[in-house]
Formats: structure tokens, sequence, C-alpha cells
């Protein structure tokens, strides 16, 4: 029997989305308000969920405390009021859109969960606007 366990979390951030490799304009037709040379910000929530069978001697398809730990380590405890175009590793050269921020994220816990567990984060950038990504 397969089960789906899921914490929320939060973090605050700011980026700006451009390629270093276009024009102005061209990012500005592209990407918007959203090209701010100075940056803008989002209230970003978070739902991570772990899917697998239930641990037959502790009842768990994972424990929650210890899924809340990783995930404040580190998704909260590195992106939280971080600016990510200057301040995550990750976005150096990744534009960080929403999809990238979502597949970072994913990458970053991948290596936590056992891997005969499905893994699949939805990340909301507004109350209206999110992505989820699981992988494939």
């Amino acid at each position: 029997m397969r089960v789906t366990v899921s914490r929320k979390a939060h973090f605050n951030a700011a980026h700006r989305l451009y390629r270093k490799d276009w024009s102005m304009e061209k990012n500005d037709a592209v990407f918007g308000k959203c090209n701010n040379p100075n940056f803008h910000g989002h209230n970003y929530e978070l739902t991570v969920s772990v899917t697998g069978e239930i641990d037959q001697k502790t009842g768990y398809v994972i424990d929650t405390k210890i899924l809340a730990d990783l995930i404040k380590e580190h998704i909260e405890n590195t992106f939280d009021h971080k600016n990510l175009n200057l301040d995550v590793p990750e976005f150096a050269d990744l534009n960080p859109t929403a999809e990238n921020i979502v597949v970072v994220i994913w990458q970053k816990l991948r290596k936590y969960i056992d891997a005969n567990k499905d893994l699949e984060i939805i990340l909301y950038e507004t109350p209206r606007n999110f992505v989820t990504y699981n992988g494939n």
C-alpha cells in the first residue's frame, strides 16, 4: 500500500528574470516587470510530498520530523531572505523562474529521500501561480 506524506513550508526570496546574453529590450519583451534590474520578491509556498510503502515497524512512509528538518536545512536556510540570482549558487547561470526553482529544490532533496520513494514538489510563486515537479 503506497501512501503520500506531505509537508508545507515557505520562504521569501528576491529574483530577477533575465538572460545575460539578451539585450535589455529583449529581456523586457520576454520577462516584462520580472526583468526589473533592482529585482522583485515573492513569498513562496512549498509542498514537499513523499510517496512510498508504509514501514511495517514504524507505521511511517517517512518521519515528518525528518522531512521537516530536511526542508529547513536544505531549502529554507538556502533560499529564505536571499536574492536567488546573487546568493544561491545554482542560479549563477540559471534563470530563477518558478520552473527552474522547483527543479533545483527537487534535486536538493532527492538525494536524502530513499530511492524506493517518489518525491514531488509543488512551489507556489503566488497564490494563483504554481509549478509541480516529480523528476519526470
